[in-house]
């Protein structure tokens, strides 16, 4: 939840009792540090950051050129015109020396990596600090890569969750795997009960999971755990804007749909202009994060004229089921939901 998590959000979900989570993966190792630091002031609970293992981006000239031009009309719209190049505005995880070495400084509970994993000697320095370690994947042949690193847990991301898909190779074929199918699949190969049985790895769910109800669903099919991300978007504590937060109780909530125009990797976003956006054949979207910058850009142009349409309005299919009230209510009425009132 890269720009919608804040301190307060993360604080107040590990304060009631939850994991609560930084999406740090849009940020620079001195903003991280900010953040970490500032939640750190808010509990003395566990907490997770979240990072981006994303490859490098390959910049391309025509396709660059291609893309701008695609967007152009619409940067005209609002009397702006698009950047004259393409930059790589977040470093990833993979290279990022001075995030390693903050973390490893500053000691967060739980790191958890987002479109991959990174090298050996980087995870033997958290191991080090003490860190738990987690993996996003969208498989089971990712689940395996993910145990043979040495993951402590593996997070299950159905094809509905919203935000960025975690596939390690956005350009390789995906299965779309659901939450449930992809949760029973990895608890199979896995779990107590798998070929893996002497050394079981934790299943985590994500992706559709809005109530206590899915919840407890969800320990039924064999995760020790359940990850919230769209459910805590229109929170009191999300930095969510409020158009963002409006458009998810329209039939743009309804209608989620899964593109790479905004970023350059495939996420799950409410419909909106920039999702409907019409591209010709032979235009290629650039790499992530390369997209993002004129992504951004334009929705910067498009809101200062008064129109949100262009935002990363990320969502999951659940997002009808939001609610509107603090992170401490959402996380009473979930206990309430899966039956843990006393």
């Amino acid at each position: 939840m890269a720009g919608v998590s804040t301190p307060r959000m993360a604080a107040a979900v590990s304060n009631a009792g939850g994991l609560g989570s930084l999406g740090l993966g849009a940020s620079t190792p001195s903003a991280a540090r900010s953040s970490i630091l500032e939640l750190q002031s808010l509990t003395s609970r566990a907490i997770n950051v979240n990072l981006f293992v994303h490859a490098a981006p390959v910049s391309h000239d025509i396709n660059t050129r291609k893309w701008l031009d695609t967007l152009r009309p619409h940067f005209a719209r609002y009397s702006a015109d698009p950047p004259d190049g393409l930059r790589e505005i977040y470093r990833s995880f993979e290279n990022d020396s001075e995030m390693l070495e903050m973390l490893c400084e500053l000691r967060p509970t739980v790191i958890s990596f987002h479109f991959g994993l990174p090298p050996a000697p980087t995870l033997d320095r958290l191991r080090q600090s003490g860190a738990v370690l987690f993996a996003c994947v969208t498989s089971v042949a990712e689940g395996q890569m993910a145990v043979d690193a040495g993951m402590d847990a593996i997070i299950a991301q159905g094809y509905e969750a919203g935000g960025h898909r975690g596939v390690f190779d956005p350009r390789g074929e995906d299965n779309q795997l659901s939450t449930v199918t992809l949760v029973r699949q990895l608890v199979r190969a896995f779990g107590p009960h798998g070929p893996h049985e002497t050394h079981e790895t934790p299943i985590i769910a994500a992706g559709g999971v809005m109530d206590g109800q899915s919840i407890n669903a969800m320990l039924e099919l064999g995760a020790v755990a359940a990850q919230l991300g769209t459910a805590f978007v229109t929170t009191t504590e999300s930095a969510a804007d409020e158009a963002y937060r409006s458009a998810m109780f329209t039939e743009a909530g309804e209608n989620t749909t899964m593109t790479s125009y905004i970023s350059g990797r495939p996420a799950r976003s409410l419909r909106n202009k920039f999702t409907q956006l019409k591209v010709d054949d032979g235009v290629v979207v650039p790499d992530y994060p390369l997209t993002y910058d004129v992504g951004k850009a334009l929705n910067a142009a498009a809101k200062a004229k008064g129109e949100a349409g262009y935002g990363a309005q990320w969502a999951g299919q659940g997002a009808p089921l939001a609610r509107n009230m603090s992170c401490a209510e959402l996380m009473m009425v979930l206990e309430r939901e899966m039956g843990w009132e006393g």
